[in-house]
């Protein structure tokens, strides 16, 4: 459904992806991954080893130097048969952008090429259970001992990732008090000793994972931090641009999967004698449900095009996110309601996909704050 709108290359790329989701992966595999609520270690593996890993990091630092259109397409082929496989990859990037961006050369050389090559993964610990949205009201506190390390004590919440192996946690904690001038971000082994993580039985996420995170005097090394100190807000909010872009693509890979397995049952599905496609208020559901993962897709390719030309985009990233993750849920709730009761079993994959919508309004920045970044730009000056 995309290639009329992208050129020759960018539709080979996305259907290299597709490609390999559908060879190399197969949907088996990602419903296992969900069913077991196993990390997908050998699907990542063989991403690693495509080199699709370092696909936006610059040449100079081992990558590809692709752009963020690229790993837009990209994560929209990872997300066909789920965002939960998708989030193991696209949630290290952000983490590894962010190196590149505001670490110094010893962190980059330390962490980019390990990462590129899929021997260590990245996750990123904002949310509290008092700081979700507001990521501003941090708690967990580090401070800086006579040695010059950091003592960090807290608790973090909803970190997906966190738990996989050779995972360093990129974390966002309060280094003064400051509101916004006082959070720092520190890059921690997730095996480091101290810290406390805990995978939640959550209604979603159930291959990467959810975590909770206790702090308990955990001793980090003085030069774990990443970029300045009290730079943590600009670092967090400057990958959410990119962070929504490629979610949102992802979204608009599995709402497409999503209509078209509904859309393959209704044809294949006879009632009354007939196919139950041939029911008009099904054909027109069907027909509401792709106009909209065609527009979601367009908000998609838009945000990620300014982007890609280095223009800010929070207007259009939110649109994108908001539409995306709306649409998604909208899908996945049609695409139950025709397949019927088959669709309750995990074979179906359809209340797979159910389950991850509704996260999918939740993580990354709620419905309601897409919104609210959408109408501040929308006010008139005064």
């Amino acid at each position: 459904m995309s290639e009329n709108f992208l050129d020759e290359s960018q539709s080979d790329w996305l259907a290299t992806v597709n490609d390999f989701m559908d060879k190399e992966v197969t949907v088996e595999y990602v419903r296992n991954c969900d069913f077991h609520r196993e990390y997908p270690y050998e699907a990542y593996a063989k991403i690693a080893k495509q080199g699709w890993l370092g696909i936006m990091i610059p040449e100079e630092n081992g990558g590809s130097g692709g752009d963020i259109f690229d790993y837009s397409l990209m994560a929209e082929g990872l997300g066909k048969f789920g965002f939960d496989f998708a989030c193991s990859v696209l949630v290290p990037t952000f983490t590894a952008m962010n190196i590149v961006k505001f670490g110094n050369a010893a962190q980059q050389e330390r962490y980019v090429r390990p990462f590129i090559d899929g021997q260590i993964r990245f996750s990123v610990s904002i949310s509290e259970p008092d700081a979700g949205s507001d990521a501003a009201a941090t708690k967990t506190h580090a401070r800086r001992d006579e040695n010059g390390d950091w003592i960090v004590n807290g608790s973090k919440l909803w970190c997906s990732g966190a738990a996989a192996d050779d995972t360093i946690i990129a974390m966002l904690v309060r280094t003064s008090e400051n509101k916004h001038n006082g959070l720092s971000v520190l890059l921690i082994p997730n095996d480091t000793p101290g810290l406390d993580i805990r995978k939640l039985p959550t209604l979603s996420r159930h291959a990467t994972g959810t975590t909770e995170i206790f702090l308990d005097d955990v001793r980090v090394p003085g030069d774990a931090l990443l970029g300045e100190e009290g730079e943590g807000w600009k670092i967090i909010t400057d990958h959410l641009e990119l962070e929504r872009c490629a979610v949102a693509a992802a979204y608009v890979g599995n709402a497409q999967t999503a209509v078209d397995t509904a859309n393959r049952y209704a044809q294949e599905r006879t009632q009354f004698g007939k196919p139950i496609f041939d029911f008009q208020v099904l054909k027109h559901t069907l027909a509401d449900c792709q106009t909209q993962v065609d527009a979601a897709r367009l908000l998609c390719y838009r945000a990620a095009q300014i982007k890609a030309g280095g223009t800010p985009a929070a207007r259009e990233t939110s649109m994108a996110k908001l539409f995306g993750s709306e649409t998604l849920k909208r899908c996945a709730l049609e695409g139950m309601q025709i397949l019927g009761g088959y669709a309750n079993l995990p074979e179906a994959d359809m209340e797979r996909y159910l389950r991850e919508s509704v996260q999918s309004t939740i993580g990354g920045g709620t419905s309601q704050i897409q919104r609210t970044i959408i109408a501040k730009s929308m006010r008139l000056p005064a």
